[in-house]
């Protein structure tokens, strides 16, 4: 299982990539940026490629509705060259809370969108002549459609390398099935070890069976909250405001992936309590209803034996690569966590 750090969408970035140049130093694999309705992504990837020497770069996630298929795989194609080969492209369709209400984008198609990108990314990276005939995606851009004057271009640079790695992030059977059919990796949220078999094992076992063989093994690439130590505990109160949040106030009621997911997980009853509390404006009662089991499981937080039991149900429930958030407003005990753990595991 590599180890590697995800960053914040928001707040002390320079100060973070400051820790992941430490930390690549102790011994990580890789860092990930992610991307919401934040600062973007990709221009802080560059900054974090030119601070950086061996690890790997990821996005965790940009979404698909956002920039053109051709954009991404040329976004992607030059991140891998100022990294010297080392980024990894993470894509999602993200929600409509995000696509339609931040950026008026519809939010349609999502199964059949993200195949499509993918496809055409990979076209990019291998520089044929674009010609795509999708169900969403038609380039050039038909005459009846356009002007008429288009005509199938290939990139401009030979990238790095033709083949560079796509996780995406999905949480539904449809897309987790999608993923582990056409994805080098799959970035999965709040991810209960002992419960994910029974929530996702099926699409992956139905999408891996359609999987090329060339694409290698799925990266199961998870991320979690860290804390170490025997007074910790009262780190755990830290991941209930994010989980409020998304299973709350993340989507409207019947549109809310993240509230699904604790559904699937048992947590139905709580889930709903929380819904509500936090659509009628109830904000931190949400917070306050998130269970401590639900927070607990997804999370590392405890002394160090604990941490080691945790780590090795993320690795029975076929984690590859776990990504940690430090739970701490000093960067000096963020580095000692990232450490602790590297030596618990490693």
């Amino acid at each position: 299982m590599r180890i590697g750090v995800s960053l914040e969408y928001s707040g002390g970035f320079h100060e973070a990539v400051d820790r992941v140049v430490e930390l690549e130093k102790a011994g990580i694999d890789i860092a990930v940026v992610a991307e919401a309705y934040s600062f973007d992504a990709v221009s802080q990837l560059g900054y974090l490629a030119a601070r950086t020497t061996r690890i790997e770069l990821a996005s965790g996630v940009v979404p698909i509705y956002l920039r053109t298929p051709s954009l991404l795989a040329m976004t992607a194609a030059g991140l891998d060259f100022v990294s010297g080969g080392r980024f990894n492209l993470g894509i999602g369709t993200s929600g409509p809370q995000v696509i339609e209400g931040f950026h008026g984008v519809a939010f349609d198609a999502p199964l059949g969108r993200t195949r499509e990108v993918v496809d055409i990314c990979r076209r990019v990276w291998r520089r044929e002549r674009l010609q795509y005939a999708g169900k969403h995606y038609q380039i050039p851009l038909p005459a009846d459609r356009g002007t008429g004057l288009g005509k199938p271009l290939q990139l401009i640079n030979h990238p790095v390398r033709e083949r560079i790695p796509i996780s995406i992030a999905a949480l539904g059977p449809k897309n987790v099935e999608l993923t582990a059919e056409i994805a080098e990796g799959w970035q999965p949220v709040f991810f209960y070890p002992e419960k994910a078999a029974s929530v996702w094992g099926q699409a992956l076992a139905t999408g891996g069976a359609k999987r090329d063989p060339a694409l290698g093994p799925l990266d199961v690439i998870v991320g979690t909250s860290l804390a170490i130590g025997e007074d910790v505990e009262d780190r755990l109160a830290w991941t209930k405001p994010q989980l409020g949040l998304y299973i709350g106030g993340m989507g409207a009621r019947g549109r809310n992936f993240y509230h699904n997911l604790a559904t699937r997980y048992g947590f139905g009853d709580v889930a709903n309590r929380i819904q509500d509390l936090y659509l009628s404006g109830r904000k931190q009662e949400a917070i306050d209803a998130v269970p401590d089991e639900l927070a607990r499981g997804i999370s590392l937080i405890g002394p160090r034996g604990f941490i080691a039991e945790r780590l090795a149900a993320f690795a029975d429930a076929g984690v590859t690569t776990l990504l940690v958030r430090p739970l701490t407003a000093d960067p000096a005990e963020a580095v000692r966590y990232v450490e602790e753990l590297l030596a618990l595991y490693l």
